[in-house]
């Protein structure tokens, strides 16, 4: 593929990768075609230049990653649980209204997801299916609930397990409703998160539950993160906790989108 003359095609390999490091540090993860938009050169100059022996930068999952740390990019458990705690407890309130006695359900990772474990309706006999270790300490402790969870290695970024072990478990379970997390949702990239280890499981769900409910805050709208997990349309409801302006509506009209702003 020819380069394209712009006044950037003659910055050196070390301008270029000094620019891009300036663009991860601000959102955590590039995606190579914006990384190859950004400094004006094809996407096989971004690849030869993060093959250098500069070791900085990675790509992985067809971003451009920290190298030092690709798979929790701007995220950890501890500091994402005091953000939008408002919206999404609106958001989780709003999902746990969808749950029927009798139901098995899958509970995703993530901060939003121990708010909807803490939502869950009282005394109302559940079978949950789990992969953090938040989510299990909550429901464990709740009357009439069978509890399944997945293990094998622990990830402390999202308090989280993995294991094809696991996966193989979740894939002959029948489950009635899965609630998944995200800490993207654009309306052209899809659905997204931080962590690469969760994909697998979400997607696994996600092909085999008969409902899939995604349940996310406000600030997740227009987001994107590294790792890509689904479409927007694979959801047969997306629930949106908190205040969403309208020119970011505007793009998801044509899906199934609740968007909840006040406690009912």
């Amino acid at each position: 593929m020819a380069e394209t003359p712009t006044a950037r095609s003659s910055e050196t390999r070390v301008q270029r990768l000094q620019r891009l490091r300036r663009a991860v540090e601000s959102s955590g993860a590039l995606h190579l075609k914006d990384a190859a938009d950004l400094l004006k050169v094809s996407e096989m100059t971004v690849r030869r230049d993060l093959a250098g022996p500069d070791g900085t930068l990675a790509l992985l999952g067809g971003y451009v990653v920290n190298a030092a740390s690709p798979t929790g990019i701007k995220y950890t458990f501890e500091q994402e649980i005091d953000q939008h705690t408002q919206d999404k407890r609106l958001a989780c309130r709003s999902a746990a209204a969808l749950i029927r006695e009798g139901d098995t359900i899958f509970i995703d990772c993530g901060t939003t997801m121990q708010s909807l474990a803490d939502c869950l309706p009282e005394e109302m006999p559940l079978s949950v299916i789990c992969y953090s270790l938040n989510v299990a300490t909550i429901v464990t402790h709740r009357p009439a609930t069978q509890v399944m969870l997945m293990g094998g290695l622990y990830h402390p970024s999202s308090q989280s397990f993995s294991s094809d072990d696991g996966l193989s478990y979740l894939r002959r379970l029948g489950v009635n409703k899965a609630f998944i997390s995200a800490g993207g949702l654009h309306w052209t990239r899809g659905a997204s998160c931080s962590n690469f280890h969760e994909v697998a499981i979400k997607q696994a769900v996600i092909a085999t539950a008969m409902e899939s409910i995604l349940v996310v805050d406000a600030s997740k709208l227009g987001s994107l993160k590294p790792a890509f997990f689904s479409d927007v349309g694979s959801f047969s409801r997306i629930i949106v906790g908190g205040a969403v302006p309208s020119d970011t509506r505007k793009h998801f009209r044509s899906l199934p989108v609740e968007y909840v702003t006040s406690a009912t």
